[in-house]
């Protein structure tokens, strides 16, 4: 028995790739995973403000569609993304709420002072409790929102050329008229 003991490793390796390859080959996506919350109000909360010492709601939004994204200083794909938000808010005109993810306030004003800042505001939800309510799936996500405060659209991970121009804008221009 004992001399068998050697395989337990290789055993384990094998099994593990095995469930390395299924996972790749059908696909493991968590960006289409839906959310329960389209078609359903935003959540209600009240963030500090990054920039300053007022608060954020999404009450400040109502009236006119807006977009919120989740980011951190630490996420390499929010800096992936964070041109296009720049671009989305650019062509589209649509304010972006920002909501800064369990992140330190110097990081992120390095990160903001070194990308730019695309948001029309941004919120401190440092403790993640606003991201729960959200069904945050990870970071960075965005959601669109309408003029009655209805989530509309949600996507998981980084925006992409493709996304923003098939999708975001589109969407967008629908929801101004």
């Amino acid at each position: 028995m004992r001399r068998y003991l050697f395989l337990l490793p290789v055993l384990a390796f094998v099994l593990l790739g095995i469930f390395l390859y299924l996972a790749l080959q059908f696909g493991n996506d968590f960006k289409n995973i839906p959310s329960a919350l389209i078609g359903k109000s935003v959540p209600d909360f009240e963030l500090a403000s990054f920039t300053d010492e007022t608060r954020i709601s999404p009450q400040q939004f109502m009236g006119k569609p807006y977009i919120i994204n989740y980011f951190a200083s630490w996420c390499l794909p929010c800096r992936a993304e964070h041109p296009l938000l720049k671009e989305l808010h650019a062509r589209s005109g649509v304010p972006i709420l920002g909501i800064l993810y369990k992140d330190k306030r110097e990081d992120a004003e390095a990160f903001l002072a070194e990308l730019g800042n695309p948001f029309s505001a941004i919120a401190f939800d440092q403790d993640g409790r606003t991201g729960i309510e959200f069904g945050l799936y990870g970071i960075p996500e965005t959601y669109i929102i309408d003029k009655d405060g209805k989530i509309v659209f949600r996507h998981a991970g980084p925006i992409d050329p493709t996304l923003l121009r098939e999708t975001l804008l589109p969407l967008l221009e629908s929801l101004k008229s």
